[in-house]
């Protein structure tokens, strides 16, 4: 019995067969084609308008913060001129009412002076 490759052109045929089986190792597979085509274009689309939607949706919430803190600035004013109001309104009624009063005593005081001229 022989021992296996024992001739020059055995071990030819069997080198070139090693390379063969090499080189097939390298050759591009045959692809499996996607059931429906990927449409790249429609998927950028749609993460644009998602971004565009995120930050309409940012902005709108700054919007609305900042009408708040206007809101809250005009409210906080309002409430101050209306305490400066009410002050004034106090101090206004305090006058009147002295006013009020020195005028009674005025009238009483010419009054009785009247009544003691006449009386007298």
């Amino acid at each position: 019995m022989k021992p296996k490759n024992t001739t020059f052109s055995d071990r030819l045929s069997a080198a070139a067969e090693a390379k063969q089986a090499m080189l097939a190792k390298f050759k591009p597979k045959p692809m499996i084609a996607a059931p429906e085509p990927i449409d790249r274009e429609a998927e950028r689309a749609a993460r644009l308008e998602a971004v565009r939607v995120a930050r309409a949706a940012e902005r709108e919430a700054a919007r609305a913060a900042q009408a708040a803190a206007g809101e809250a600035a005009r409210q906080a004013a309002l409430e101050a001129e209306q305490a400066v109001l009410a002050v004034r309104r106090e101090e206004r009624k305090e006058r009147k009412a002295g006013e009020k009063a020195s005028a009674q005593a005025k009238r009483q005081e010419r009054l009785a002076a009247y009544g003691k001229l006449s009386v007298g």
